[in-house]
């Protein structure tokens, strides 16, 4: 796999050919050289070295439902698994999936299709619809948006363990396309109203200014569009955020977390409209756990083992909620 803007070429190309995203690539081909030339060192080379690995097992067979699943457990022998799941496990943990890749079980921490089915009802129909997803981790909604027959499905994450996560499953699909990852940042995105559907899942309480995040995403957005928004939230009214004074589940990078009115106000102060709450759901070790793919601590880890309703903070335990809001 070649180490410059060749991989991203198939992206470039299909961006160019929208007349809506063709505007991102006043600036994108630019951000994309310097992560390139930016990451020449550390991991980089040897995990590039197991993407040509990865490259070696390429499949026409795709199901893109609970598991994403490529290739099946047949076309390939055992000794073949035994090498793939070895590239695969150099770019652990796994926060995301599950994936089923060529009869490989590979186990995230997160059940993300859990999350999916809890909003995949409530959200306006995704066919047709140019899409960003902020902050896709490793990209397995993506795969889901795209069976839900989106135009182009984009994702942006600037973790560079996701990108080649990413690369990985999709280095192994032939024939793919209207899929992109890009490993960058929301605030890298030029102020264009590009996208019909914008998705801020599990991003927001990990902004030092979650006011600024929903503004830039409501200049996304082109006009009636739909943000999806995913997100940690605490009890309480229009008034109460949280804001934890060290970590919260053991996470130190958490800013703000509002309670659904809260949060409902801060739509309503950026500009968004039709602002509707579809589904609140506590976190349970069924959705996030522990695996031999992903890492030797999770959820359970994080909560007060005498009282399971707190975190080892003293916080209330993790409960997430879906809003969605239309763009003026």
């Amino acid at each position: 796999m070649n180490r410059d803007l060749s991989y991203f070429a198939r992206d470039l190309q299909e961006l160019a050919s929208d007349p809506d995203l063709i505007r991102w690539l006043t600036v994108l081909p630019g951000q994309l050289e310097k992560f390139m030339l930016e990451n020449e060192h550390g991991d980089f080379g040897r995990w590039f070295k197991h993407l040509d690995k990865i490259a070696r097992y390429r499949s026409s067979h795709r199901n893109f439902s609970s598991y994403v699943e490529i290739g099946r457990d047949d076309e390939i022998s055992e000794g073949q698994k035994k090498d793939l799941a070895n590239s695969l496990m150099q770019y652990a943990p796994w926060r995301k999936g599950p994936y089923r890749l060529f009869g490989i079980e590979l186990e995230s921490e997160w059940r993300s299709d859990k999350k999916w089915d809890r909003l995949i009802n409530n959200i306006a129909p995704l066919k047709g619809r140019r899409i960003l997803d902020i902050g896709c981790g490793n990209g397995y909604h993506l795969w889901r948006m795209l069976n839900e027959g989106a135009a182009q499905v984009c994702g942006i994450d600037p973790c560079t363990n996701y990108f080649f996560q990413f690369a990985a499953i999709r280095t192994m699909i032939e024939n793919i396309s209207g899929i992109h990852f890009f490993p960058l940042a929301l605030q890298d995105l030029p102020d264009s109203r590009m996208f019909d559907t914008v998705f801020s899942m599990g991003v927001i309480y990990h902004q030092k200014s979650p006011i600024e995040h929903l503004e830039k995403i409501r200049k996304l957005l082109v006009p009636g569009g739909q943000m999806v928004l995913e997100t940690l939230f605490v009890t309480g009214d229009s008034s109460t955020v949280l804001t934890p004074e060290d970590r919260y589940a053991r996470m130190g990078n958490i800013w703000f977390i509002p309670s659904i009115d809260a949060l409902s106000l801060w739509l309503r102060k950026t500009g968004f409209r039709d602002i509707k709450v579809h589904n609140t759901a506590v976190t349970d070790s069924s959705e996030q756990h522990a695996t031999g793919w992903s890492c030797t601590e999770s959820l359970d880890d994080f909560l007060d083992p005498e009282n399971p309703k707190l975190t080892v903070e003293g916080y209330e335990a993790p409960q997430r909620v879906i809003i969605t809001a239309v763009s003026p």
